[in-house]
């Protein structure tokens, strides 16, 4: 698996004379490394994955970038369970942990350094001259506490694993996923589905330096929804995408960027889950939806909504509405604790919501009629559940196996969201005129504690005369950037 160049066809020929007057001249500056203050977590969960595999080769990618455009790539973040395991957040690397004796040792295969000892350092796109100095082997090894070697040594790893004692963390980098399947053809879809089923379940009771980093990418996110707010008109309508890009200052100044792709839903656009395209502007009257998280320098990252009256202030029936959703999440959480039922939490918060949308006029049926396996015609207006993991990946520990999950109960150090939403379609027929375009969402993010779950992101308000209160409070502060 020898590293191509990476050159464009646009590149010039260059002469001779450049090449030779380019190859001289240059001073050799040392790197200051030191080991991250994180190495010894990366260390402590690879050791819980070598014993959960004794005497097996395994394989984890961090991924390829991918092209936007032509020649543009995208921004380049590594794969979750590479990162939860190494810190390194190259592309194209590869973390191998080989079986010995005792258990396993870690090898991350990475990219050599393009130094000026090969003209790579400015013909190739991913010499110095073009992306910045680069570290060796040696100070990788030094900052992350792991061995390294070139990813061109890789290549005779993988055909000297032994068949059927190794696993492969699939689709996450295609040259390693097509090197395996060269030398182990039968390979078994279930054991690599089991390499990343145990990689999630790891990751379901966060630590206390987890916990920290995430409570610094939600606070970081508490004030991007100050900063937004403080930018938001009462009066006149402005772009979404202007309070979208408000909010990615601060992801971007205060963490590594947003967790994933903003939403910023103002009226009928509020009722669109995954309403991102942001296309449109507020209007004062109508409620703006906002789900929105900073993502840390970590990778840890926030997910957090709230629905906020453009005006100032909620008319009569945004308001009813919005008070079930509180009352769903509020109820939802007061059930949170060890040894509860991750599905016994969704029921507790849809039952709520149906109730609400009973006193709406809305259900054809009764309530307990409504919330039966057999029916569930509530869901017409809330089509998700009521949260999910979180972690290193907004959605975190999506692979892990059902019992110790969605099926499962919840422990203590668990981390999820806790989002009830109600939403009424401009198209729907079944609902009053004046509830059509109406959505509201409130999300916040908890960590389930000993005997219930602390809200990590209480620094916003949630009740209906708390968002009023904060939106006008933040108005009154005025803009700001972030420092």
């Amino acid at each position: 698996m020898a590293e191509q160049a990476k050159t464009e066809s646009h590149d010039p020929d260059f002469p001779e004379a450049f090449l030779q007057f380019m190859r001289s001249g240059w001073r050799e500056d040392p790197l200051a490394v030191t080991p991250l203050p994180e190495v010894p977590n990366y260390a402590k969960r690879r050791a819980v994955l070598s014993e959960a595999f004794p005497g097996e080769t395994l394989i984890i990618p961090s991924g390829n970038e991918k092209v936007r455009a032509n020649d543009t790539d995208y921004p380049f973040r590594p794969g979750s369970d590479f990162f939860y395991l190494t810190g390194d957040r190259d592309p194209d690397s590869v973390l191998v942990l080989l079986p010995t004796g005792a258990g396993h040792d870690a090898v991350l295969f990475t990219r050599e350094r393009n130094s000026k000892e090969t003209d790579r350092f400015f013909r190739d796109r991913n010499g110095e001259l073009w992306i910045g100095r680069t570290h060796t082997l040696g100070e990788k090894s030094a900052e992350l506490g792991l061995e390294t070697a070139s990813l061109g040594a890789l290549g005779p790893v993988l055909a000297g694993s032994a068949p059927g004692r190794t696993r492969v963390l699939r689709g996450f980098d295609v040259n390693v996923d097509r090197a395996v399947l060269a030398y182990e053809p039968d390979r078994s879809a279930p054991r690599e589905r089991e390499l990343a089923w145990v990689i999630s379940e790891m990751k379901l009771v966060k630590d206390e330096w987890e916990i920290a980093q995430l409570q610094a990418a939600i606070d970081a996110t508490v004030r991007g929804f100050e900063d937004v707010a403080r930018v938001l008109p009462a009066d006149r309508s402005v772009k979404e995408r202007l309070l979208e890009g408000v909010f990615g200052l601060r992801a971007r100044h205060d963490g590594n960027d947003v967790g994933y792709s903003s939403i910023v839903g103002s009226g009928p656009h509020a009722t669109i889950l995954h309403w991102v395209r942001n296309t449109g502007v507020t209007t004062p009257g109508e409620l703006l939806l906002m789900d929105m998280g900073v993502e840390g320098d970590n990778l840890y990252t926030a997910d957090v909504t709230r629905t906020v009256p453009v005006n100032g202030t909620f008319t009569p029936l945004q308001r009813q509405v919005y008070d079930i959703v509180h009352a769903s999440q509020q109820a939802g959480m007061d059930a949170i604790r060890p040894g509860v039922k991750f599905k016994d939490i969704h029921r507790t918060c849809m039952h709520v919501l149906a109730e609400g949308l009973h006193d709406l006029g809305l259900l054809p049926v009764s309530v307990d009629e409504a919330m039966s396996e057999n029916s569930t015609v509530y869901r017409r207006w809330t089509l998700h559940g009521f949260g999910h993991m979180l972690g290193i990946d907004v959605h975190d520990c999506s692979n892990a196996r059902g019992q110790n999950y969605r099926d499962g109960e919840l422990k203590e150090g668990y981390v999820l969201t806790v989002e009830p939403g109600l939403y009424f379609q401009p198209e729907d027929d079944l609902v009053p005129a004046e509830l059509r375009g109406v959505g509201v969402r409130i999300e916040d993010d908890v960590v389930v504690t000993a005997d219930g779950c602390r809200n990590l992101s209480d620094g916003l308000p949630r009740t209906s005369a708390e968002v009023e209160t904060w939106l006008a409070a933040q108005r009154e502060a005025g803009p700001r950037l972030p420092g």
